[in-house]
């Protein structure tokens, strides 16, 4: 019997990886024919070899039983490739590297030369080879820092990623661009270096390239992200509609095994708690946030990009400025001459000029930006809808820079109060109440309302003062260490004289007593509306200073900030329990909201809900209209052809219903002439 093994090389691998020793000889003779054939191959590499193909995978299979024989078979394949990877057949340049893959998935390379390859190899023209080539690096970065950061692999390869965004080819320095954005998404690099080098890449002269760092420094739009999760939940199946779905259908054991299969799904889907990632910005890691928005400003001013990518980077510089607190005195201008209703996209413009105010922007810098909001938007030419557009963009630019308001306009505003359209009229209560905390003196008097606890609260400051506090205001409404302590000494002792009570009550059937609470959360508001301001400030610099707030303690804090603006002194006489508060919506975060600026109190006169509900009322009380409706005087007699053929399948009635088919001018020759020869044959006859 003949050896088949030279031939058959999954079955030699098999073999081999079973027992080594063995089939050693059998090895040392493919990976001979492997030599021969990587020298011929040489001569041509543009020219595809199978043979080689082959025998490169088999031995990538087999490496890590012959250490000391294919010591330098990595090194060939990578030298292989750096030197030829533009003129390879695609095929035999993807089977390089998958054969490169599988020696670093046996630990037979260090991770750097085969990154940084794989890297270069991006700039080839072969979509799929960098589609594979992407999502092996991403995956095998993670694996890498897994257990632990690899501190000096990360170092390397990001100064290596400097490099190739500023590569010549825009190909492979987007792809770079996008396995850093990657690798920070998923917290594997999720560092300042990171996310400095990315900062190079918004100074790239390739669109794809700026917009892609732009998109980063911008992140994903929280309304998509809550809308991607609700399209995802809805398409999955619950697991009733499963069963409905199967009791249904046909009986089969294909249909019985793709129902089991689906509800293991959802029951394994069931088990998994979603980990909420913490969102942590990556603005606050640049170093010189300074510099990076100075610089790129500068390319906005002289740039020839659309206007798509325009308004991005206006975007970024606004954030930049609003987050780090910059001075970049130019921008207003820049961005005042775009503040037009007939802008397009001038909401997100007013949204990103309010997003780029701070305490310490001079008022006479945002002067001019308050006017030409003014001027332009709240004017009794233009619309409702831009009126209140514009006094929500006010209201917001004041909220985050109270000085740049002034007296004389503040109440020219406020008389917006009494105008007939009700968005207008909820954009000037809406401005009127944010300067009853930050500036009420600015208000006329019958405007201010009833004195709450926070304008009590509120001091009048100056451009360049600033209201420094040793405690967080509101701490007030949590416990100090000494109630914690007393309140378990009195659980204790509850507890005890329970656990005594029960014992004498073993043996009777009687009622116990429970203590029950009306209220589970303590109203907490009447009794800090009874202590005095000086009890306050102490017993909140008490809580401050004496142990680790939580998050949950922290909610309460702003809770109670919240309701200092909603409480007076003069309890109104029809009392009416107040909703309780929502922080996430009340709290003005570092990024300006576009619903905020949209944010018209309108409703449309005639939109679908209303015009149905119109159409409805006008049917009631009235017969059933339509063509065939049954007008026969009694009830029981029969149907006319006309009404049966309702009913009736159209295949039964098509050759009836077929209209007579017009003839072409051919067919008109060709019957003209079948009837004049068939006239001439009667005459011969």
């Amino acid at each position: 019997m003949t050896n088949k093994l030279p031939s058959n090389l999954p079955q030699l691998q098999n073999l081999i990886k079973r027992d080594p020793n063995s089939y050693k000889d059998e090895f040392m003779q493919q990976y001979n024919h492997y030599q021969s054939n990587l020298q011929i191959f040489l001569l041509r590499p543009s020219q595809y070899s199978k043979t080689l193909s082959e025998l490169v995978i088999f031995l990538s299979q087999v490496a890590h039983c012959y250490h000391e024989e294919l010591s330098e078979y990595p090194q060939e394949l990578r030298d292989l490739l750096h030197q030829h990877a533009t003129v390879l057949d695609s095929d035999m340049r993807s089977t390089l590297c998958k054969a490169l893959i599988l020696l670093r998935n046996k630990g037979l390379i260090p991770a750097v030369s085969v990154l940084e390859l794989f890297f270069e190899l991006f700039k080839c023209q072969d979509k799929l080879l960098r589609k594979t080539l992407y999502t092996y690096i991403v995956q095998d970065i993670k694996n890498v820092n897994a257990k632990h950061k690899n501190a000096k692999l990360n170092t390397t390869l990001q100064n290596f990623m400097y490099t190739m965004l500023r590569d010549s080819n825009a190909i492979a320095a987007k792809m770079s661009l996008d396995v850093m954005v990657e690798l920070y998404r998923r917290n594997v690099w999720n560092d300042s270096k990171t996310v400095n080098v990315i900062t190079t890449a918004c100074f790239s002269k390739v669109t794809k390239i700026l917009v892609g760092a732009l998109q980063f420094f911008l992140g994903r739009d929280e309304a998509d992200e809550v809308l991607s999760d609700s399209e995802s939940d809805s398409e999955q199946k619950t697991e009733k509609e499963l069963l409905l779905g199967h009791r249904v259908g046909k009986k089969s054991k294909k249909r019985q095994k793709k129902l089991d299969r689906a509800l293991k799904v959802l029951k394994k889907n069931k088990k998994k708690k979603k980990v909420q990632p913490f969102n942590f910005s990556a603005l606050h890691l640049i170093h010189d946030p300074q510099g990076f928005a100075e610089k790129l400003f500068r390319q906005l001013e002289s740039s020839n990009e659309r206007f798509e990518v325009k308004v991005m980077m206006i975007n970024l510089v606004s954030r930049l400025i609003g987050i780090h607190q910059l001075f970049l005195l130019n921008f207003y201008p820049f961005l005042q001459r775009f503040l037009q209703p007939h802008q397009r996209d001038v909401t997100k413009l007013l949204t990103y000029a309010a997003q780029s105010c701070h305490e310490l922007v001079p008022p006479d810098a945002m002067e001019p930006v308050m006017m030409a909001v003014a001027n332009n938007f709240i004017t009794e030419r233009n619309s409702g809808e831009v009126m209140a557009v514009g006094l929500n963009a006010v209201r917001e630019i004041c909220a985050r820079c109270p000085l740049a308001m002034d007296e004389d306009l503040l109440r020219d505003l406020v008389q917006y109060k009494n105008h007939k359209d009700k968005s207008v009229i909820m954009a000037a209560r809406s401005l009127i109440q944010l300067f009853r905390t930050t500036g009420s003196h600015l208000l006329h008097k019958k405007d201010r309302g009833r004195p709450t606890e926070a304008a009590k609260e509120a001091s009048s400051l100056v451009y360049g003062d600033v209201d420094r506090k040793d405690y967080i205001p509101g701490a007030e409404v949590l416990k100090t260490v000494e109630e914690i302590e007393k309140e378990k000494q009195d659980q204790d002792e509850w507890s005890s004289d329970s656990e005594e009570e029960e014992e004498a009550d073993d043996d009777s059937d009687g009622w116990v007593d429970v203590h029950h609470s009306s209220d589970e959360e303590p109203e907490v508001t009447e009794e800090m509306n009874a202590m005095a301001p000086e009890d306050k400030v102490a017993k909140a610099k008490d809580v401050t200073q004496s142990r680790i707030l939580s998050q949950d303690e922290f909610k309460q804090i702003r809770v109670r900030q919240m309701a200092k603006e909603m409480d007076t002194d003069k309890n109104p006489s029809n009392k009416r329990k107040r909703e309780p508060l929502d922080v996430e919506q009340l709290e003005r975060g570092e990024i300006v909201r576009l619903d905020d600026i949209e944010r018209v109190h309108k409703k449309r006169a005639h939109d679908y809900k209303s015009r149905l509900a119109t159409v409805m009322a006008g049917r009631e009380g009235r017969e059933k209209f339509g063509k065939w409706k049954d007008t026969k005087m009694n009830p029981h007699a029969s149907t006319t052809n006309k009404q049966k053929k309702k009913n009736q399948n159209f295949m039964m009635i098509k050759h009836k219903v077929q209209k007579k088919q017009k003839r072409s001018f051919r067919d008109k020759q060709l019957a003209l002439k079948h009837s004049l020869l068939k006239k001439m044959k009667n005459k011969m006859r």
